[in-house]
């Protein structure tokens, strides 16, 4: 299916056109990208393996973000504790709100992840799975440039156990 280039007009993106990126120990699929929006979210689908994964604490200054918990147990911290998120669960994350999740089950779990406006994730995701592959690598400072150029910001203090 080719999506429309003009941002007025609707689309169906069928389950089985929608791309999907190879992160490690998660699966990016991009449901509705903020090109597709004309910037006004983004949508995409996070599954993830068994194995324990998952960003550690941090925060955007311009985006805020949403998690809906589709399949499985995922911990999710909305910046004062963990919770476990089971499928139907949902966290709000707004500017400034230090935020993370992960998969600790032993199982594999998958959610929705919607960001507004529609910021280039997908640039973002595509990045991590490089270097998730050994494909890309980054220097501690090249790191730190890299997650501010993509408007993410890593928690002073990270609670994670």
């Amino acid at each position: 299916m080719t999506l429309p280039t003009d941002p007025a007009t609707p689309f169906v993106h069928a389950a089985d056109a929608i791309p999907r990126l190879e992160l490690g120990k998660a699966r990016a699929g991009l449901v509705a990208t903020g090109t597709q929006t004309a910037g006004a979210y983004g949508l995409f689908r996070w599954d993830m393996t068994a194995e324990e994964s998952g960003p550690s604490p941090h925060f955007h200054k311009q985006i805020s973000e949403a998690f809906y918990v589709l399949d499985g147990s995922i911990e999710l911290y909305d910046g004062r504790s963990w919770t476990e998120g089971k499928p139907g669960d949902f966290l709000h994350v707004p500017p400034h709100g230090v935020h993370a999740f992960r998969n600790r089950s032993g199982a594999p779990a998958s959610m929705l992840i919607l960001f507004v406006p529609g910021a280039p994730r997908e640039e973002y995701f595509r990045a991590l799975g490089e270097i998730a592959s050994g494909s890309r690598e980054v220097t501690p400072d090249a790191w730190a440039e890299f997650l501010a150029s993509h408007d993410q910001y890593e928690a002073p203090d990270d609670p994670a156990p």
